[in-house]
């Protein structure tokens, strides 16, 4: 695995992917997130957040977090383009 918090998210985790234009949310697990974001346009995936159901730890923080910022959504997808291929 690699050195991201993301890389220890369970692909069959739940999660709700979000926007901050107000879309619907897309309630689902992780792996539906990912393939959900991997499809959006460059300013949708700006906009998008994964509202997570645990929380992850993050490196430099005291706290671990709920919210995944679209980076780290980012490498989600990549993640899952290099398991699937």
């Amino acid at each position: 695995m690699t050195d991201h918090p993301t890389s220890a998210i369970p692909w069959d985790q739940p999660a709700t992917l979000i926007d901050l234009e107000g879309r619907a949310p897309l309630i689902g697990t992780i792996r539906d997130c990912a393939q959900h974001f991997a499809m959006f346009k460059p300013h949708a995936r700006e906009q998008a957040r994964v509202l997570l159901t645990q929380p992850i730890h993050r490196i430099g923080r005291k706290t671990r977090t709920w919210v995944l910022e679209p980076f780290e959504i980012e490498q989600l997808a990549d993640r899952l383009r290099t398991e699937t291929h």
